[in-house]
C-alpha cells in the first residue's frame, strides 16, 4: 500500500448561494497541484464536513479525485463521523471513487471509551481494507482523545492503519508515539508546530495555511524531509504570523476569509452556525496577508 504523507492541505469547501461551488472547488484543487502539494484532503474539519450533507461530502471527494487524476497529487479523503455506520458508508464511497487513502476524525459528541474508539476504527478500516487508513486526533474539537496506547494498538492490529494526523498541539504526544513505533506515519495537524514535529520524525503535515500559501508549505515540508532544517526553520518562522492569524477565530472561519480577501473564492459563505469573522479580525487578516506573495491570487 502507498502511504500518503508529505505536504497535504486540509481543503476548505467553497459555497455559492448556499450550495457547494463545484467549479471553484476544482480550481482550488488545481492550484494546490500547481504549487507542489503532495496530497489534498477534502472534507475534513477545515472543509466544514460537520454541516455538509452526505451527498455533498461524497461529491467533494469525487471532484478531488477527478482533478487529481491528471497529476501526481494524491487524495487523502475525510471519512469521519460520530456514527460508525455513516463513516463506513463514506469510506466505502471514497474507495469506489479511487482515493489514495482515507483519514477519519475521532467520533465527536458521544465521547466513546478507548475500547469504543478501537472498535470504531477497526470496523471502518476493515470495511475498506484495500485502502491505506489514517487516524485523525483533534480532541479540542471532538471532546475525545485517541490515546497513544490506542493508536499503537490499532497500528499493530489493523494492517491498513498506517498513521495519524495529530492535532493535539502536543509535541510530547508525537514523540511518545514515534519513540514506540518509528514506522508510524505522523502528520502534523497544527500549523504552528509543523517544523518541530517534522524535525522530531514526523512524515508530513495536513495544513490549514496551505490553502492560502501551498508553495511555502510545500517547500517547508520538503526541506525538512530532505534534512535541510535551516531552510525549513526559516520558512516556519516566516509563516508564524499568518499561522497565528488564521486561528484568531474557530477554523475554518479565518482561512475562508483570507481566501476571500486574496480573491481565491468569489463569495464568503459559511454554513451556520459558523459566521464571518469580526470586522476587526478581517482588518487584521488583511494587514498580515500584505507580508506574503499569494500565488494565483
Amino acid at each position: 500500500m502507498i502511504q500518503v504523507s508529505g505536504a497535504t492541505t486540509a481543503l476548505i469547501t467553497p459555497f455559492k448561494d448556499g450550495k457547494l461551488d463545484e467549479s471553484t472547488y476544482a480550481k482550488l484543487i488545481s492550484r494546490q497541484i500547481e504549487c507542489g502539494i503532495d496530497a489534498v484532503c477534502p472534507v475534513g474539519t477545515t472543509g466544514e464536513s460537520a454541516t455538509l450533507t452526505h451527498d455533498e461530502h461524497k461529491r467533494c471527494i469525487e471532484i478531488a479525485v477527478e482533478v487529481c487524476s491528471k497529476s501526481d497529487t494524491k487524495v487523502l479523503a475525510g471519512s469521519g463521523s460520530n456514527s460508525t455506520l455513516e463513516a463506513i458508508d463514506i469510506a466505502s464511497h471514497a474507495q469506489k471513487c479511487g482515493v489514495d487513502a482515507i483519514f477519519s476524525v475521532s467520533p465527536y459528541y458521544n465521547k466513546p471509551s478507548q475500547e469504543g474508539l478501537y472498535q470504531h476504527y477497526k470496523a471502518i478500516a476493515n470495511a475498506v481494507s484495500e485502502l491505506p487508513f489514517m487516524l485523525y486526533n483533534v480532541p479540542g474539537r471532538t471532546g475525545v482523545d485517541i490515546e497513544a496506547d490506542t493508536v499503537i494498538r490499532l497500528f499493530d492490529d489493523v494492517e491498513n492503519i498506517y498513521g495519524i494526523k495529530e492535532a493535539t498541539g502536543s509535541l510530547d504526544r508525537v514523540i511518545e508515539l514515534l519513540s514506540q513505533r518509528p514506522d508510524l506515519v505522523v502528520l502534523s495537524g497544527d500549523d504552528a508546530i509543523d517544523f518541530p514535529i517534522l524535525a522530531s520524525g514526523g512524515a508530513g503535515v495536513t495544513s490549514v495555511t496551505a490553502n492560502l500559501l501551498p508553495d511555502m508549505k510545500s517547500e517547508l515540508v520538503h526541506s525538512a524531509l530532505n534534512e535541510d532544517f535551516m531552510r525549513a526553520r526559516e520558512l516556519s518562522n516566516r509563516l508564524y504570523p499568518i499561522n497565528s492569524a488564521l486561528f484568531c477565530e474557530s477554523n475554518p472561519i479565518p482561512i475562508k476569509a483570507a481566501m476571500y480577501i486574496a480573491g481565491l473564492i468569489d463569495t464568503l459563505e459559511y454554513r451556520l452556525p459558523l459566521v464571518a469573522p469580526s470586522s476587526a479580525n478581517m482588518k487584521m487578516l488583511e494587514q498580515v496577508m500584505k507580508n506574503y506573495t499569494i500565488r494565483g491570487a
